[in-house]
């Protein structure tokens, strides 16, 4: 696979804006190169398999810099649980929040395991991808459309928000919903906050815990199939990988930062027309 350094950093960067704007970095990163045409067209063809760990490699530096954004609650939520376990207080916000994330997370990892090999034999096909772009804009609407006005009001910090208004049986309908995400073109934040708004969270609280999920789900990704880039012929492009994670991570970093602000008060709506435009103009092109 011919993949230089200068698409490398192109790749790392649209790989980092997107990964936490509801927009779907995978479909991102099958049709931003299909427009573009020449070599980076020849990233996403069947006989190539290096692009999947590439990305994958990718949204593993996203991971990081999501971590770090949140790196205080994650380590509230990880010491309060291991003080919860240590004592026997179960009822602790830390653990059950920490709880409903692993509950979430079940069903993408089992889905994504059972149903690896469909997904990724789906994978780098630009007119699935504009398909799902563009679901992904319609479900963003529906979710805004019927969580109007019904958002609880809802006091303490995020955490406890999470606590009060998710039990078990809606953590693993959340994480149903964030299953639609293995198909490229499903925002796996989009979902996972759509689902949220209609368990009456309200924008905040819903991204919050929507943020929490994304890391479990990537890194486990991860560690199933990084080990491929050392065995495979990605193998000799490890440089280039390097460089454009190091661009993913810069990137994810400032769009984290700026998305925490904007969901405090916005909505969904820009993300869905967005979607919908590029999405149904994507599809015309490559159907």
């Amino acid at each position: 696979m011919d993949f230089t350094y200068a698409q490398a950093i192109i790749i790392g960067f649209i790989q980092g804006i997107t990964e936490l704007f509801p927009i779907s970095s995978l479909g991102h990163a099958i049709l931003i190169p299909a427009w573009i045409g020449g070599s980076f067209r020849d990233f996403i063809s069947e006989e190539n398999k290096a692009y999947l760990l590439i990305t994958i490699a990718m949204h593993l530096a996203s991971s990081i810099a999501l971590f770090l954004v949140f790196r205080r609650r994650w380590f509230n939520l990880i010491g309060g649980t291991f003080i919860a376990i240590k004592s026997r207080g179960f009822q602790s916000t830390q653990f059950r929040v920490l709880s409903y994330i692993l509950i979430a997370t079940i069903p993408v990892g089992a889905l994504g395991l059972i149903f690896g090999d469909y997904f990724q034999s789906i994978f780098g096909k630009p007119a699935f991808s504009a398909a799902f772009l563009t679901i992904n804009g319609l479900l963003l609407i529906a979710a805004e459309r019927m969580s109007k006005g019904s958002a609880v009001v809802q006091t303490g910090d995020s955490d406890s928000q999470i606590d009060q208004n998710i039990n078990s049986k809606s953590a693993l309908a959340i994480g149903f919903g964030q299953s639609l995400a293995l198909f490229a073109g499903i925002s796996r934040f989009g979902i996972t906050m759509s689902a949220g708004l209609l368990r009456k969270l309200n924008h905040s609280v819903a991204s919050d815990f929507a943020f929490l999920l994304s890391l479990p789900v990537i890194v486990g990704a991860s560690i199933v199939k990084l080990p491929e880039l050392f065995t495979t012929d990605a193998n000799e492009l490890l440089g280039q990988i390097l460089v454009g994670s190091v661009v993913s991570f810069i990137a994810t970093y400032i769009s984290v930062t700026f998305l925490v602000r904007w969901f405090k008060t916005k909505t969904l709506y820009p993300f869905a027309i967005y979607c919908l435009i590029f999405g149904i103009a994507s599809f015309l092109r490559f159907s």
